[in-house]
Order: structure tokens, then C-alpha cells, then sequence
């Protein structure tokens, strides 16, 4: 009998509850996740993948096509150094990869990349696909307009009373009317603000850019009327021009955290991401590297990172 025949008769053999067993681990193996291990795979290649964002300054952005500067890059290169002495791998390699909104996904489930940089808000719909770091940065949604804007409408969006709620009745919904909004497709702002304009029946059309760059040119442009974003990555995009034609308003309308992106289940390389985010959170210089890319690190924005240290022990 040759030998492949001898394997399959076998296999027959097996009674069927062995052979569902064999089969269901060989369906687990065959759909685990290529980054699974991502420790073991960076100790095995001396190198480690960060993915980013070229335009989302002053996150990350790599106008030159050289290595990309920013506030996520400064903080994965720290991962990075931290990662040589904690896995015993000196000699180790950034590799730093763009992505963009309509791929970082699956280049992180397929190992591609091991860690965005570029800080995202989770949503249960992206946790379903990526696990999350601790938070990175306080962010959210603001109202950006033109500065010769109709006193109303910057009303309307700005700071209002708390007994007031945005948007609903009169006349908060005439002024917003017949007004376009523009807004990066793809992001959690463009789903925040169609559920708005649906729920309070607003006559007015959302319209979507690519990217904050084209979202600030429109609005500058006179093509939109009011442009809905992170401040943060609004005076980013923003040259010195539309600096002193454009207004962000103060009033935050969602209330978000930035985090960083990484394979789901990977707990061990999670740890050594939140314990490199922890430790430059908790050193001395880091007011002054928050300073470098936003300005005055003030009270506030320090209990943000106070509370989401992670203590060592």
C-alpha cells in the first residue's frame, strides 16, 4: 500500500468526533491573524512597522517623503526606543508606513503594520476590527467658519447655555438652514453630523472632502459654509492666509480620545505599547513636547494625561 493511501485509510479510521476536532483546529490556524504575535515577529526581523497618516499634521504628516514628524511620531519613536531595551533587540528598524482611511485596517490585521500612529477615536464598529493603546489625546469636534460669518450662525454653534440644546427648535434651526457643511468623509465626524442634520430635520446638505486641506480651501473659497472638524488638525491644515480669514469656534460638539491602533488580541505587545505611553506621559519633558506641536500645555490637558497613566505597578 503506498504511503498516502496508508494516510488515508487512517484518517477514515478516526472516529468523527477526532476528526471535527483536528478539522476545527486547522480552521483556527489557517484565520488567526498575521499579527498575532507581533513581539515575536519584531524580535525575529530586528524590525518594527509604524503606520501613519501623511496629512494629518500635527499628529503625523510627511510633506518631504522623508521620516514623517509629528506628536503620534514622537511618540512611537520613544515606543521604539524603549522596545530595543524590553525585547533585547538594539539593532532594531523603524519602518515607517503610509496609509490612508480606506486601508490602515487591514494592513493592521494583516501585519503589515504594527501600530498606527496616527491617534483615532475608537468605535465599537473599528474595535471590531483593531484593538486600541490608552488614550493619546483630547479631542473632538468644533465648528470652523469664515471670520466675516453672520454673528447668528457663530452664535448658534458656539458656547450656549446648558439648558439649550444644539440645534433643536427655533431659531437654532432656521439659521442653520440652507447652509452647507463640509466634513472628511469617512470619519466619525461626517456620521456625527448627518445623524444631527436627520434628527433635527435640518434643510441644509453635508459635504464631504478628502482631506482637512480641501475641507479649510472650500471653506475659504466661500463653497461651504461652515467646516466641522478637530481643531488641532484644522490649524494644521491651515496656512498663514486662511489663518486670518478662518475662526474655530470654542464649543466642543463631540467629546473624543485618540488613540493608536494595533491587532486585536495581541495583549502582550498592547502592554509595551501603554507602559511606552505611560512612562513619556509621566516624564519630565513632556509638557514641552505636547508645546512643540500644540501650544500651551495648561491645566486641563495635564489632568488628561495624569488620568490615563498607567501606574507600574
Amino acid at each position: 500500500m503506498h504511503l498516502n493511501q496508508s494516510l488515508k485509510a487512517v484518517c477514515q479510521s478516526l472516529v468523527p468526533g477526532i476528526r471535527a476536532t483536528l478539522a476545527a483546529a486547522l480552521v483556527v490556524g489557517a484565520v488567526l491573524p498575521a499579527s498575532a504575535a507581533t513581539i515575536d515577529r519584531i524580535k525575529e526581523t530586528n524590525q518594527i512597522n509604524f503606520g501613519y497618516f501623511p496629512e494629518a499634521r500635527p499628529f503625523t504628516s510627511s510633506s518631504t517623503g522623508g521620516t514623517p514628524e509629528g506628536f503620534g511620531i514622537d511618540l512611537c519613536q520613544q515606543l521604539a526606543d524603549r522596545a530595543k531595551t524590553a525585547l533585547d533587540v538594539p539593532q532594531l528598524k523603524v519602518n515607517w508606513v503610509p496609509v490612508t482611511k480606506a486601508d490602515y485596517l487591514t494592513q493592521i490585521q494583516a501585519g503589515s503594520v504594527d501600530l498606527l500612529c496616527t491617534p483615532i477615536n475608537q468605535t465599537l464598529e473599528r474595535r471590531a476590527d483593531v484593538s486600541f493603546s490608552i488614550p493619546v489625546f483630547p479631542g473632538g469636534v468644533r465648528a470652523v467658519m469664515r471670520e466675516d460669518a453672520a454673528k447668528s450662525l457663530r452664535d448658534a454653534l458656539n458656547e450656549t447655555p446648558a439648558s439649550r440644546t444644539l440645534w433643536r427648535g427655533s431659531p437654532a434651526v432656521k439659521i442653520l438652514g440652507k447652509k452647507s457643511f463640509g466634513v472628511v468623509a469617512g470619519t466619525t465626524s461626517e456620521t456625527w453630523l448627518a445623524g444631527k442634520i436627520n434628527t433635527f430635520k435640518i434643510d441644509s446638505k453635508a459635504v464631504p472632502v478628502a482631506n482637512y486641506e480641501e475641507g479649510i480651501k472650500k471653506l475659504v473659497d466661500g463653497k461651504i459654509d461652515v467646516f466641522f472638524g478637530d481643531r488641532s488638525l484644522v490649524l494644521g491644515a491651515m496656512d498663514v492666509e486662511a489663518g486670518k480669514k478662518l475662526i474655530v469656534l470654542d464649543r466642543f460638539l463631540t467629546f473624543d480620545r485618540y488613540e493608536f491602533a494595533l491587532a486585536r488580541g495581541d495583549e502582550d505587545f498592547r502592554l509595551l505599547v501603554d507602559r511606552s505611553l505611560s512612562d513619556s506621559y509621566a516624564a519630565s519633558g513632556f509638557g514641552d513636547q505636547f508645546f512643540k506641536w500644540f501650544g500651551e500645555y495648561d491645566a486641563k490637558t495635564r489632568f488628561f494625561y495624569d488620568w490615563n497613566v498607567i501606574q507600574p505597578k
